[in-house]
């Protein structure tokens, strides 16, 4: 299910950029500041979310302060509502089925991933971490194999060249491993 509303990431490669950017965001548009973060190496993430053209001109003011200092931006339409729900925590299962894991290199592909599979197939999005050491992310989901193989490939389909680290599908994923990524 879609969530109705448009998300924008910024990811930058200064700290301080990063919070001037945020205030110039919050100011531009009627957005709701969702989250800002510290991650490895020094950058800085934000995340804001409202109407498609809020979203648009308050993103157009964040990557004017950022200058270059952008590593990556994105714009998610119609954001699909487990990828908000998983955004930075687990979601609990009781079992796990197949399991699928896409592992990006910078924070906002990772998002970006998680959001085409969620809309790609019927799975469950278990988690999606935007910061992880080293700066990486990752999303895990569970489905049936067909379902989860689908939504990795779309999930893959739209990292942009070379920000995929790896991804996994796993047909039968050992219960063990729930206490791993599903609890």
């Amino acid at each position: 299910m879609q969530a109705n509303i448009a998300i924008g990431l910024i990811e930058a490669s200064s700290i301080a950029k990063g919070i001037e950017a945020s205030d110039a965001m919050c100011k531009m548009a009627s957005v709701k500041l969702v989250k800002t973060s510290i991650i490895a190496r020094g950058k800085f993430t934000i995340l804001i979310s409202g109407p498609l053209g809020e979203v648009e001109s308050s993103l157009r003011a964040g990557r004017e302060i950022v200058g270059k200092a952008l590593v990556d931006e994105v714009i998610i339409r119609n954001i699909h509502s487990q990828v908000l729900g998983a955004l930075e925590k687990r979601i609990p299962v009781e079992s796990l089925d197949a399991l699928g894991i896409i592992e990006t290199k910078e924070a906002i592909a990772t998002v970006r991933a998680a959001d085409a599979a969620a809309k790609a197939a019927q799975v469950h999005i278990l988690e999606v971490r935007t910061s992880v050491g080293g700066g990486k992310g990752f999303v895990t989901m569970t489905g049936e194999v067909g379902a989860v193989r689908s939504a990795v490939a779309a999930g893959i389909s739209t990292l942009p060249e070379g920000m995929l680290v790896s991804q996994v599908v796993i047909p039968q994923a050992d219960p063990q491993l729930l206490a791993a990524v599903g609890q």
